[in-house]
């Protein structure tokens, strides 16, 4: 029996429940193990006493060692917070907490009803080992709780426990990206958006995992391996942001946030069956170094929709300039206009699954039965924006030191990014024919003022003009296994635009999917397209989500429409 809160898709009585609570694990030790080793019929009266046990013999204290030592004494002493504190001490249980969306748990606390260390403590003790999410405990949450108790006024995330990806600095705390020469080097102070967060009353709590170099939409690396996907372990959880979306989808954070250079918020969501929004890059604020959209994974629309309001405020206009002053807009997002949505079923570069396609046109269909205007759009050139200015885009140097490269030291996941035909099959390919000529012309990366093309941004928005559109519904690549071949030209598109885009789970993978993806052949039939399509195989009853656009700073627009799209799929999925 699922939890009233969990994602709406795992009250539907198919094959993804049994396999989530069945999954098989076999050949999977996370490093945890190799470092912690403890009685954990031990009391835990605290997160600060576990995190101060000691190394087995032998043995390099492991944070993350710490931290499921912390959660494994938690669940079996029935205790997650400090002396004297159990879960029902007010008559709350922490099922009930747990059950609770965002905006509603939001006001519990904003009224009194519900106690922040309530909150938080039910959240530890729902974090999920399983999933090797998980790389870092913020010790110093519960300071943050007490702080936050004593705000003269509360912010808007009064409360709310808040997982952070890896790569987003937290003061005091490593952000490896994967690599271990990161290791042991804490940030000085907190990024901007976690400052923000905390003015705001959030409790930033834990750090989640990534892949090496945040290249990839798996996640796994060489410090804490691999992160594994909530529904199904056989799966990966998406990336970059892969830890937030397990973390998230698992039911462990209520709210998490990541960051997007090439889909790496709107992957683990869509994989991980929750929501997720990539605003326009500079709409908040992430780092100076890279070129990458911070945003909010949650499992609901509203929730994402909460968090923005709290990001988009004064502290953060106050703490970087650089940030256009731009309050959240609540007339766009509560509006009940009809909208004109343009859609498009492929871009004609990467063959869409029989799941994917239908997604699309099944969110087309419920659009237009609730009186919206939906009308065709076409793509071009994507195969060129892609390579030339998408990939070479991702590497500093346009891709001119590839040659220096010894590509046997490198990840295969990464690899391909680089050089495709060094990655798996040598023989040259359609595919790996376009990439080669990308290397062999001049570069233009991602950190020079000509990224994106302004010609082509001007093209692909007069042609939105011309069709007079409020927003775009686009395909989102479907549930892939661990270590996916790279296609994330879906995604990739509306990073080089630097365009809103969020991702809505709207229905499931079911079989007759399964049985048309024996004639799916992908546009170039190379070995690419046949990796993909193995690599779709094996997915019923796992999510499948809808992409929604809109033109730059019109997040509000964008979630207005997300918003639409999901009340439109739970109504027509009468079984939750």
């Amino acid at each position: 029996m699922t939890s009233p809160g969990a994602p709406w898709f795992l009250h539907f009585p198919v094959q993804i429940y049994s396999a989530r609570r069945t999954g098989s694990s076999s050949g999977f030790t996370p490093r945890w193990n190799n470092f912690y080793n403890r009685d954990t019929n031990s009391h835990c009266n605290s997160a600060k006493a576990a995190l101060s046990c000691s190394p087995r013999p032998g043995h390099d204290l492991s944070k993350q060692g710490c931290v499921k030592g912390f959660i494994l004494m938690c669940r079996s002493s029935g205790n997650t917070g400090p002396e004297g504190f159990t879960p029902c001490s007010l008559g709350v249980s922490a099922a009930s907490i747990l059950s609770l969306p965002l905006p509603e748990l939001s006001k519990k606390l904003q009224d009194g009803s519900l106690p922040p260390e309530h909150v938080f403590y039910a959240y530890v003790g729902k974090l999920a080992t399983e999933t090797n999410c998980i790389t870092e405990y913020l010790q110093e949450s519960e300071n943050q709780v007490r702080k936050a108790k004593l705000m003269e006024k509360k912010g808007l995330l009064y409360g709310v426990p808040v997982s952070i990806k890896d790569s987003i600095d937290c003061q005091g705390h490593d952000s490896t990206l994967g690599f271990i020469k990161n290791l042991n080097k804490p940030a000085a102070e907190d990024s901007v958006v976690v400052q923000v967060l905390k003015r705001q009353g959030a409790i930033p709590f834990v750090k989640t995992n990534v892949p090496q170099s945040l290249i990839s939409y798996d996640c796994k690396n060489l410090i804490f391996g691999q992160t594994r996907n909530p529904l199904l372990f056989t799966r990966t959880p998406g990336g970059s942001s892969g830890g937030e979306g397990a973390l998230v989808g698992g039911g462990g954070s209520i709210l998490g946030i990541g960051t997007d250079v090439g889909g790496s918020l709107r992957f683990p969501a869509a994989f991980c069956g929750i929501c997720a929004i990539k605003p326009t890059g500079k709409r908040l604020r992430y780092c100076e170094e890279l070129a990458a959209a911070v945003g909010p994974l949650a499992k609901d629309v509203e929730s994402l929709a909460l968090c923005l309001r709290a990001l988009l405020s004064e502290d953060m206009f106050s703490l970087d300039s650089t940030v256009p002053p731009l309050p959240f807009n609540e007339e766009v997002y509560s509006s009940t206009k009809p909208l004109r949505i343009g859609y498009y079923e492929t871009d004609f570069f990467t063959m869409p699954s029989p799941a994917m396609r239908r997604a699309v046109r099944q969110t087309k269909e419920l659009l237009e039965e609730a009186g919206h205007t939906l009308v065709p759009f076409e793509l071009t050139n994507v195969d060129h924006v892609i390579f030339n200015y998408c990939v070479r885009g991702m590497f500093a140097d346009g891709g001119r030191s590839k040659a220096l490269l010894d590509f046997s030291k490198i990840r295969p996941d990464v690899a391909c990014w680089l050089l495709p035909e060094k990655s798996q099959e040598p023989s040259c390919t359609p595919k790996e024919s376009l990439s080669q000529q990308l290397w062999d012309s001049t570069s233009t990366p991602l950190t020079t003022s000509t990224f994106p093309p302004q010609d082509f941004c001007h093209q692909f928005i007069a042609q939105w003009k011309k069709l007079n559109l409020d927003v775009m519904l686009c395909p989102m690549l479907g549930p892939l296994p661990l270590s996916p071949p790279v296609a994330v030209s879906y995604t990739m598109l509306y990073n080089a635009l630097d365009f809103p885009a969020g991702v809505v789970p709207v229905t499931l993978v079911t079989d007759e999917d399964e049985e048309q993806l024996k004639g799916y052949k992908g546009y170039y039939r190379d070995w690419w397209d046949r990796t993909l399509a193995k690599a779709f195989r094996g997915s019923v009853g796992m999510p499948v989500a809808v992409q929604c656009v809109a033109l730059p700073w019109q997040e509000e627009l964008c979630l207005r429409f997300m918003k639409e799209v999901e009340t439109l799929s739970l109504k027509k999925n009468s079984f939750f």
